[in-house]
C-alpha cells in the first residue's frame, strides 16, 4: 500500500497534472507526470474510467497500478504529481506487466534513477 504523503487525492491535483503535466502511454496504461517545486516528495494518483467495466474491475486495475507504483517509488528521483489511467488492456494485464510498463513510462520520462535493481 502507498503510504499516505505518497497518494495524489484532491481532484484539484489531478486537474493540475492534467492541465501542465506531460503525458506518456503504452497499451497498459497511461502517465501524467507534473514536476513540482523542491523537496523529494513523489505523490501518485489513479484513474480508470467505466470503459474498463464495473466497480470490481476498475479496482482490481487501480490495485494492480498501485502496487506496481509502491514497488518503484524508492526509485524515483526529484519531487513530482503522477497521474496512471488505466487503458482497457490492463483489465487482462498481469501484475509483472503493470509494473514493467510503468517502469518503462517513468524511465521515458527521465526521473526512475534504477538504483536497487531488482
Amino acid at each position: 500500500m502507498l503510504p499516505p504523503h505518497a497518494r495524489l487525492t484532491q481532484s484539484s491535483g489531478f486537474r493540475a497534472v492534467y492541465g501542465r503535466g506531460r503525458s506518456y502511454a503504452t497499451d497498459l496504461i497511461v502517465l501524467y507526470v507534473l514536476p513540482r517545486p523542491g523537496g523529494d516528495r513523489v505523490r501518485f494518483g489513479f484513474s480508470a474510467g467505466k470503459k474498463l467495466g464495473g466497480a470490481v474491475v476498475r479496482n482490481r486495475a487501480k490495485r494492480l497500478m498501485r502496487e506496481g507504483a509502491r514497488a518503484l517509488l524508492p526509485r524515483i528521483s526529484g519531487s513530482y504529481d503522477f497521474v496512471v489511467i488505466a487503458r482497457k488492456p490492463v483489465t487482462d494485464a498481469a501484475y509483472a506487466d503493470v509494473v514493467k510498463d510503468l517502469r518503462k513510462l517513468l524511465e521515458r520520462a527521465g526521473v526512475f534513477t534504477g538504483a536497487g535493481e531488482n
